[in-house]
């Protein structure tokens, strides 16, 4: 598991979204900035509480000029109806055989095949601005969108 630290260029990566389609990391690089977020499981209550704050938030994040993407390595179709159930308006990625989680730091501990709960904000030149190692998924919206506030301080879009 690679360590990976704020100023550090963030590794790219490919995974299908709750839509079938492929996102790429890269492809965001020079337009927005990334919120990427691990969590274990869909539909789980602390899982759950975190994907709410990010969607009761998600106009003041989107406003900031960032992307949400939430990452774990539940199925396509799992995400598909924790997305629905909860009206989640961000994209979540599926990452079953853990890859991303890896490149993050984020696989479960003593090889646990779970994602663990962090995030890493990625700021448009695609290098990492902040990281969370641990996260309050009832308060963790609100760490992630003052750290956004300084990251696009006096920028104009």
């Amino acid at each position: 598991m690679a360590k990976l630290n704020p100023g550090d260029q963030a590794p790219d990566f490919e995974a299908t979204s709750d839509t079938g389609s492929t996102v790429r990391l890269s492809e965001f690089r020079g337009k927005k900035n990334i919120v990427l977020y691990f969590y274990p499981e869909d539909d789980t209550p602390g899982c759950t509480t975190e994907a709410q704050q990010f969607r009761d938030d998600f106009e003041e994040i989107k406003y900031l000029a960032a992307e949400i993407l939430g990452v774990s390595t539940d199925p396509v179709t799992s995400h598909q109806a924790f997305k629905a159930k909860h009206e989640l308006p961000f994209t979540l990625l599926s990452d079953p055989e853990g890859k991303i989680c890896r490149q993050y730091g984020a696989l479960g501990l003593l090889g646990g095949k779970e994602a663990k709960r962090i995030t890493y904000l990625i700021d448009r030149d695609g290098k990492i601005a902040k990281f969370w190692p641990v996260v309050n998924p009832s308060r963790h919206t609100r760490e992630v969108i003052l750290a956004l506030r300084e990251l696009t301080k006096g920028r104009a879009d």
